[in-house]
């Protein structure tokens, strides 16, 4: 609906706005004096509307001047006029009652200073704002102490005492070597592994190694602890490295040889082991590892040999007793028992002959003899069990002798299945006489213990043996015999 000219005449006089002309020029006191009206407008509104609130709230802007002042008022029309020399436009004022009628707005004036919406479609400022604050309100609420490890320049010496008390530091920024060696120091002098560890790594990651070996000569429990580290996380080169630079030679060619337990190919291994022959070992260490080498050869040699004869089948102790294992890689007791055992009668110029395995690694003639002991008696060669124990004196006679006691003996031959006979011959030589009566009676060697008793002249004893043998037999009639005997003087 369009008004007439008298009726927008009308308007613009009895309205506080006035219709833009060129020709007026504003007074900066005018300016001000309705600029001061229209706080003090608003400052009433807000009073108004602020009923649950009793304290006086000073508003300020977001320079953080008070709001309503006289700089602030400048600021603000000196803002507009900006605005305005900025939009050369004419501004176009809407007419319509609708548009400036109060009750229509969602929110007002008091609620936007007050941050409340009149309506619940929107979200004020200030709810937005205290929305953001809540989300950050328990990082804000941390106290001071926990961003202390992260801000704080610690010394060494604290810098421990936290590591002791399992608090998490930083340890990068200790970038001088004299920072570093005196918290190497402090932890050593703090007794405690896990800390001592735990600079030792970040002095491992921040230090030529020329200046770390440097640096653990002098300090000996700093070093144990970085070798024990460096062996049980198998930085093989690096400790290796650290013992060459120390002149630890011994320990290095040591840890070097070690190296053959990870290698699973025989031949690979014997390689390696050859080339570990001119390490600086020392001189009984050179020698297992010379032993360790030559073992190894022998053992491949004889390995190959065997497997193709037992797959020939011309060879009976292979039908009998068929091989359960691989002799390769087996210990030195090992393989002379696999030679006693499949190789005994071959000559001592063999690789495989038991004499020449015993010769080659000078092994000591009771070692020898227990082990042959158990390998001919597993294969019930009793005669080869014989040929060991006899030996000859000075004047040529034969007779029994054994690097072993015989009681061992006779409990090696009685877990083989030995037969009594045999047994028997090796119970007499028993020289204790209780201890010659307990096994013969053990192993009912009847003739054995008679014998015993006829020798202590012990009547009483070889009366009670007598009930404990089968009536009607050779025994029981043999100890009738020299119960009747007449020249023998029995002491009871």
């Amino acid at each position: 609906m369009m008004r007439s000219k008298a009726d927008e005449e009308e308007y613009w006089h009895s309205s506080k706005f006035k219709a833009f002309t060129f020709e007026d020029e504003d007074d900066e006191l005018s300016r001000l004096k309705e600029s001061k009206q229209a706080v003090n407008s608003i400052r009433q509104l807000v009073e108004e509307d602020d009923d649950d609130d009793d304290d006086d709230t000073e508003k300020v802007s977001w320079s953080g001047e008070p709001v309503g002042s006289i700089s602030w008022s400048i600021k603000e029309m000196a803002g507009s006029n900006q605005k305005i020399d900025r939009e050369p436009a004419f501004p176009r004022i809407p007419t319509e009652p609708s548009t400036l009628n109060k009750s229509h707005s969602g929110l007002s004036l008091s609620s936007l200073f007050r941050g409340k919406a009149k309506s619940e479609n929107f979200q004020s400022f200030s709810d937005a704002f205290s929305d953001s604050v809540r989300i950050y309100a328990p990082e804000l609420r941390k106290p001071k102490s926990e961003y202390k490890d992260y801000v704080c320049d610690w010394s060494p010496e604290e810098t421990v005492q936290r590591l002791l008390q399992g608090k998490a530091v930083s340890l990068e920024k200790f970038r001088s070597l004299q920072d570093k060696l005196l918290l190497l120091d402090f932890a050593v002098a703090a007794h405690d592994g896990n800390v001592i560890t735990a600079v030792l790594i970040y002095l491992k990651r921040s230090l030529r190694k020329e200046v770390l070996f440097r640096e653990l000569q002098s300090r000996q429990t700093a070093l144990r602890h970085f070798i024990h580290y460096l062996t049980e996380s198998r930085e093989q080169k690096l400790l290796l490295e650290l013992l060459r630079a120390l002149g630890r030679t011994e320990d290095m060619a040591l840890l070097q040889y070690k190296e053959h337990l990870s290698i699973t190919d025989e031949n690979n291994k014997r390689d390696f082991l050859k080339s570990c022959l001119s390490l600086p070992f020392s001189a009984e260490d050179s020698a297992h590892v010379q032993d360790h080498y030559t073992l190894l050869e022998r053992q491949i040699i004889v390995e190959a040999a065997d497997r193709q004869a037992e797959r020939g089948g011309k060879v009976e102790i292979y039908q009998r007793f068929p091989r359960k294992a691989s002799i390769l890689n087996m210990p030195l007791i090992t393989t002379l028992y696999y030679c006693c055992f499949y190789h005994y009668g071959e000559p001592e110029g063999t690789f495989s002959s038991p004499l020449n395995v015993r010769r080659t690694f000078k092994i000591s003639e009771k070692q020898y003899f227990v082990t042959a002991l158990a390998a001919r008696a597993k294969l019930k060669a009793w005669s080869d069990v014989d040929a060991l124990f006899t030996g000859r004196n000075w004047l040529g006679f034969t007779r029994k002798k054994s690097p072993l006691s015989f009681h061992r003996v006779v409990d090696v031959l009685q877990r083989n299945s030995a037969p009594t006979q045999v047994l028997q011959d090796y119970v007499a030589l028993i020289d204790d006489a209780e201890l010659r009566i307990s096994l013969a009676q053990k192993l009912k060697c009847h003739d054995i213990v008679i014998s015993t008793f006829r020798d202590m002249k012990d009547r009483q004893m070889l009366v009670a043996y007598r009930g404990k043998v089968e009536p009607g037999s050779a025994p029981e009639r043999k100890i009738d015999d020299l119960l009747n005997n007449q020249q023998i003087r029995w002491k009871n």
